[in-house]
């Protein structure tokens, strides 16, 4: 197994898409935590603006990444995603531990 893959990505609702957003991110969330190389997936929407949202995600390493991005309800998930928010995509922030 190789290292894992850990990352954050966040988004923005656009006004009036918010608990929208918040619906696929949760659908979204029941699936993924389903998957065999998801170690955690745990979505956020910041408290001093409800429309950002943060979600903090690990995969035991870039093979399960992959399968994840490869996966029907990750792929239906963004192309739904992107009519709700102000973004083209999620901006992803690669993290490394230490």
């Amino acid at each position: 197994m190789g290292e894992p893959k850990t990352l954050y990505a966040e988004f923005t609702a656009r006004r009036g898409h918010e608990d929208e957003v918040e619906r696929l991110v949760a659908g979204l969330a029941e699936h993924v935590r389903r998957e065999p190389g998801n170690v955690s997936f745990i979505a956020h929407r910041l408290a001093e603006d409800p429309a950002a949202f943060f979600v903090y995600e690990e995969y035991a390493d870039a093979d399960a990444f992959g399968a994840h991005l490869r996966s029907e309800h990750s792929i239906a998930f963004n192309a739904e995603l992107s009519a709700h928010i102000v973004e083209d995509g999620s901006r992803l922030t690669w993290l490394e531990r230490i």
